[in-house]
């Protein structure tokens, strides 16, 4: 329980820190810097501990692959999109990772059949986000255009982020969950830091006080605390039941931006909301209950995967 309440409200306020943060600094940037500190030092921990941390070649392809993912195509869609969108927003359309999470277990890996059950969940999610999007959509404004990209770009961060979340629960590793999570961590924060070079954005921004306070946020809370807690989740609990962060994310996010940013909650925002949180509960109840059907059924190998 205590992995879960670190995940849900460390994640939710972690949407303000990279708001704040992409306003001075470029997203590669601040991936790099954020995770080539956290990681390392995770790392060292680790060995203080006697955990180890020597790979072998297929622990490093595989965590390699998981980094990409979460963490140099998920998280900096995240911080992509919310150079146009307000935290609150961006959290609102991240809240689709475990619908994309399901269909990828169902129709990508065949783990089980969605129920009809969970059919109507995807499709309200849809129309849930399609709500989210709409003033953007028929605003007809250079802002509202921009958002929009916004949120197309957070949409494309979700999806990879899922994927990652799938493949980090199947991969069997040699190290345990915390020397795996500073691995991911250190090959993200290379990999960022190999693109902000390649696109140009190192040296551009400005390090502003605010900037260098929310990476240290990021840094503690959003890593060391709220990733740790998210891997551990990944190894010891089915896919779905740890998405449901996403059921407190959007509102803890919400809250915070319209308290400390100002951040607008329209009308759009609050259906939205509700439409989109309501659809994952269904989308994650009938999977989850496919799962236990399919488990009863087949040997566990087959269910989780390698």
């Amino acid at each position: 329980m205590l992995s879960f309440a670190l995940v849900y409200v460390f994640w939710g306020s972690t949407y303000l820190a990279m708001r704040v943060a992409v306003r001075d600094l470029p997203p590669y940037v601040i991936g790099a810097v954020r995770y080539l500190i956290a990681g390392p030092i995770m790392l060292a921990f680790c060995v203080l501990t006697g955990r180890k941390i020597r790979l072998s070649v297929q622990d490093f392809l595989r965590l390699l692959v998981i980094a990409v993912f979460l963490l140099a195509i998920g998280n900096m869609g995240v911080l992509w999109g919310e150079k146009y969108v307000p935290s609150g927003l961006a959290a609102l359309v991240v809240a689709i990772v475990p619908i994309w999470v399901v269909a990828i277990e169902a129709w990508v890996y065949r783990a089980g059949r969605i129920t009809r059950q969970g059919m109507i969940g995807l499709a309200t999610g849809l129309v849930g986000l399609l709500i989210l999007m709409w003033p953007r959509i028929t605003s007809g404004t250079k802002l509202g255009h921009l958002e929009l990209i916004g949120c197309a770009i957070l949409s494309v961060g979700s999806l990879a982020w899922a994927f990652g979340s799938v493949l980090s629960h199947r991969f069997q590793l040699s190290v345990d969950v915390f020397a795996s999570a500073a691995w991911q961590m250190t090959l993200g924060g290379l990999v960022n830091g190999l693109i902000a070079v390649l696109i140009g954005q190192v040296g551009q921004g400005t390090w502003t006080r605010n900037a260098i306070s929310s990476i240290i946020y990021l840094v503690i809370c959003g890593s060391w605390i709220g990733y740790s807690a998210y891997i551990w989740l990944l190894e010891h609990v089915p896919t779905p039941k740890v998405a449901t962060y996403a059921y407190v994310n959007p509102i803890v996010a919400v809250f915070l931006g319209w308290v400390l940013l100002n951040e607008k909650v329209d009308p759009y925002m609050l259906v939205g909301t509700v439409i989109i949180i309501g659809s994952v509960a269904l989308v994650n109840t009938s999977k989850l209950k496919q799962h236990e059907t399919v488990q009863d059924e087949m040997p566990a190998a087959n269910v989780t995967g390698d």
